[in-house]
């Protein structure tokens, strides 16, 4: 009579389970932007869109990415993402020490939708606090 032991399937589990339950946080964290002040209506849930972030320096963040993404691969990706989707919408998350909120856009984010125009997206909507002015 043969069985199949099981325990060390179980550890195996068990060991996964856990690096996921300390892992899963850490992805969605990004990088951390001190957004401007506003009001506006939130995007309806049924649009699915990519949140592109420029922080003070000019760097370019992916989604949660912590590490820059250089120019050349944020437009490949652009490219690939709006070959799957076409409507897809592009939030740009820029630091409100940037002054975008004050009225004046400055340079980086000015790239950044220059940017993002070369690769062939047509509207593009800026992030701010929902919390008001």
């Amino acid at each position: 009579m043969s069985e199949i032991n099981v325990v060390p399937y179980i550890d195996v589990m068990l060991v996964l389970l856990i690096i996921f339950m300390v892992t899963a946080p850490l992805l969605t964290v990004g990088v951390q932007v001190d957004l401007p002040k506003g009001t506006a209506n939130p995007i309806p849930e049924v649009y699915e869109f990519v949140v592109i972030s420029v922080d003070v320096n000019g760097d370019y963040f992916f989604e949660t990415q912590t590490v820059p993404t250089s120019s050349e691969e944020l437009k490949r990706r652009i490219k690939v993402l709006r070959e799957r989707n076409p409507d897809l919408l592009f939030l740009v998350r820029a630091d409100g020490q940037t002054n975008y909120q004050d009225g004046v856009i400055v340079q980086h984010v000015v790239d950044l939708m220059i940017l993002l125009q070369e690769s062939g997206v047509d509207s593009v909507s800026l992030a701010i606090d929902p919390t008001g002015t």
